[in-house]
């Protein structure tokens, strides 16, 4: 294992233990959950976004493997503060380096360490739960509702 493998594993298993965002978002203008069939995995992600579409506050709750909430854990670090369209250009990394392909490292942050997922296809739905459920935030924002009852599969994610 390289150096940089050690360091990833550390970034995982450190959002893991400690995930950041944690808890609800009384004043939330739309909730999500997301859902892993396969494995079980489940998110719910709150958000506050202004009417310009920045993303005010994002906290999650839920259950799952390690990736996935890690994944969900940077995620809502990454994406507080930010406008919608900035997401979803960072959505459009997670997917391109979860298909092998080439991305800014720096402008990634530390979901540069689920990287190595990609490897593992099975893993993929992992990483990408609290993308796809962000991606249903994202819409149910946009078309007026608050994403009560929205649900999104990673049976979904292509």
């Amino acid at each position: 294992m390289s150096e940089f493998d050690d360091l990833y594993q550390a970034i995982i298993l450190d959002h893991y233990r400690r995930p950041r965002n944690r808890g609800t978002v009384p004043d939330a203008n739309v909730r999500v959950d997301g859902k892993n069939p396969l494995c079980g995995d489940e998110v719910r992600l709150e958000l506050r976004v202004d009417g310009d579409g920045r993303i005010v506050d994002i906290k999650s709750s839920g259950h799952g493997c390690s990736i996935s909430q890690a994944s969900i854990s940077i995620m809502t670090e990454l994406l507080k503060g930010h406008t919608f369209e900035e997401g979803r250009r960072l959505l459009e990394s997670v997917r391109a380096m979860m298909k092998g392909g080439e991305v800014d490292e720096e402008a990634m942050g530390e979901l540069i360490a689920l990287r190595g997922v990609s490897k593992f296809p099975v893993r993929i739905k992992c990483a990408m739960l609290s993308w796809t459920t962000f991606e249903l935030a994202m819409a149910e924002f946009q078309a007026g509702r608050n994403g009560a009852g929205a649900v999104v599969s990673t049976e979904d994610e292509k």
